[in-house]
């Protein structure tokens, strides 16, 4: 197990860090939902990408690759920076913190697009949530490392 110079396991230092119970527990779900929600994104644009047809197909098909292999970077900046405390551990769990919903059934490239974007909207809220609380208790790390996830779903949408 890898060392900080204080010689505390990497995890222990991580938690005292990161979990100090004073602001813990309005930081932590947004991060949450900013994870979950970044993972149902991640899914809904690959999804997508399998989908997409008709004449825009090739534009499509290659913006939707830009988006997912964007976003699946992210998940992992963001479940590693916050694993210890609440990131969702399971399938399930992050499928329960999301607010993200899976389209239902195959949709024509306008509507694909339509629902991308507003979706990309809406990981942008708890994302300002999460970078607005950071703020308030001193985590530089935090802003550091939300602050271009708003920039990056601004983009997109």
């Amino acid at each position: 197990m890898a060392t900080y110079p204080s010689n505390q396991p990497r995890s222990t230092a991580r938690a005292s860090t990161w979990a100090s119970p004073k602001h813990s527990a309005k930081r932590w779900p947004a991060v949450t939902v900013l994870v979950a929600d970044t993972y149902a994104l991640n899914f809904k644009t690959h999804a997508c990408h399998w989908n997409v047809t008709g004449p825009r197909f090739f534009d499509l098909h290659a913006m939707f690759t830009e988006h997912y292999t964007e976003l699946w970077t992210a998940i992992d900046d963001i479940a590693e920076r916050v694993r210890v405390v609440l990131a969702p551990s399971s399938y399930n769990k992050m499928k329960a913190s999301a607010t993200i919903e899976a389209d239902t059934a195959t949709l024509d490239a306008a509507t694909l697009v339509r629902n991308l974007v507003a979706d990309q909207e809406t990981v942008v809220r708890p994302a300002r949530k999460a970078l607005a609380l950071a703020g308030e208790d001193g985590h530089e790390a935090t802003p550091d490392l939300v602050a271009p996830r708003i920039t990056a779903h601004e983009k997109f949408a």
